[in-house]
């Protein structure tokens, strides 16, 4: 389900309640005629992530070679989430890749350490072997993500829902398959040096590249950010193996520390942005009341009237 970050409702204090969509300015406005002797309106924003924030960054990186040991050392040094996508089919293989006329070390990470060394952060899938997916047939697509699938699982021992696709390519028959085989959401290798959230997380855009010529600038940017009315989603990826071919690894050091251990940050796996905009989704508004009910398993945090409510999983929340 796309990002739903409005709904809004009209109510009368006699007769029926009539609904209305009026997801322009995703506010809800909850009015009770003055024929029944009040009149109450109610600015409600689906715009806030936990705490109250509404900047989130997340990092995604692919392949599970072994230099991701050390950037991870380097999102934990700024508390900063990321996803890794990895090809359990070459899990401990020792090789190199030509990049720029250079060889460079390629060998992905042995199966008995990826949990260990993925603790602290998500593991998503590649595929099992790496292929171009529009070049398979669905027996073969299946095959594929459902093997690597089943493989981290075993490894990391919790439900692998997500993946970035193999040199970015798919087609509406391919996101068609996923739902097919519950995948939740998948990665592509489009750049929109913007911070929107994605309109179908089976399609999502990353905001860059890690070698991105404004990577700094956006993260600037970012930060220095007042919008306090929209939700903000930074989204870099890349694969750990550029930093030695391009020798850059400072970069991801500059902007590590410019974007991390900031308060007004939520720093988040893929997985735990889709868990919550989906939660953020579900939530149910009475027509009565007006109150909320959070039927998910994850807290969420809405505006009312500007000031930050939480709305605890499992539990209804008066907001007047």
């Amino acid at each position: 389900m796309p990002p739903l970050q409005g709904l809004g409702i009209w109510y009368r204090s006699y007769g029926k309640a009539n609904q209305e969509q009026v997801d322009k300015d995703s506010v809800i406005d909850c009015k009770y005629n003055s024929e029944g002797g009040c009149r109450m309106k109610i600015n409600i924003k689906r715009n806030m992530f936990p705490g109250g924030k509404t900047k989130v960054l997340t990092m995604s990186y692919d392949d599970g070679v072994t230099q991701d040991e050390k950037l991870i050392d380097i999102f934990d040094k700024y508390s900063i989430k990321g996803t890794f996508n990895l090809n359990s089919g070459y899990f401990g293989q020792v090789d190199e890749i030509i990049v720029r006329g250079d060889k460079t070390n390629h060998s992905h990470i042995p199966a008995e350490k990826i949990k260990d060394i993925y603790l602290n952060h998500e593991v998503a899938i590649h595929t099992f072997t790496h292929p171009h997916l529009t070049e398979l047939t669905k027996e073969m697509l299946t095959y594929e993500v459902i093997e690597d699938k089943k493989n981290l699982e075993e490894l990391v021992g919790y439900p692998v829902r997500g993946m970035a696709y193999p040199y970015g390519t798919y087609n509406d028959r391919i996101i068609q398959n996923l739902k097919e085989l519950n995948i939740e959401y998948a990665r592509n290798v489009i750049t929109t040096n913007k911070f929107g959230l994605p309109k179908d997380f089976l399609a999502w855009d990353g905001t860059c590249h890690h070698n991105n010529e404004n990577l700094l600038k956006l993260a600037k940017d970012f930060i220095q950010s007042e919008k306090r009315d929209q939700l903000s989603l930074f989204y870099v990826w890349g694969h750990s193996y550029e930093f030695d071919v391009y020798n850059n690894w400072t970069i991801i050091e500059e902007f590590c520390e410019l974007v991390g251990n900031n308060s007004n940050v939520w720093y988040a796996t893929n997985i735990e942005i889709v868990d919550y905009i989906n939660s953020q989704n579900l939530l149910k508004f009475s027509c009565t009341g007006p109150s909320v009910y959070n039927p998910s398993g994850v807290d969420v945090w809405i505006s009312v009237d500007g000031k930050a409510i939480e709305v605890k999983k499992g539990c209804i929340v008066k907001l007047k």
